[in-house]
């Protein structure tokens, strides 16, 4: 029922492809309009209007380096850097 189209971003003018299966998804959300914008063009907006992200700064529960992580650290639960975070996570 649905083909692929080609569209242009509104935004930086590059053509796109409104596939069939997001035509698709968009017919069954009640959406009425075609997307403005390419993929890339839609993550940047989305990515400015959240602003730049906070980072903090805590040790590392496991090999006490250096942590930065994105959400303010309570001192009841630990905080791991991202290569003993990535350690971890493979080990299970």
């Amino acid at each position: 029922m649905y083909e692929d189209k080609t569209l242009v971003c509104k935004e930086c003018g590059q053509e796109f492809v409104f596939t069939a299966g997001e035509q698709e998804f968009y017919a069954e959300r009640g959406f009425q309009n075609e997307p403005q914008r390419c993929k890339a063009c839609r993550d940047a907006r989305k990515a400015a209007s959240r602003g730049p992200r906070e980072y903090f700064t805590a040790t590392c529960a496991s090999c006490g380096g250096e942590a930065r992580v994105p959400f303010e650290p309570k001192s009841d639960r630990p905080v791991y850097c991202s290569d003993c975070f990535a350690r971890m996570r493979g080990e299970r």
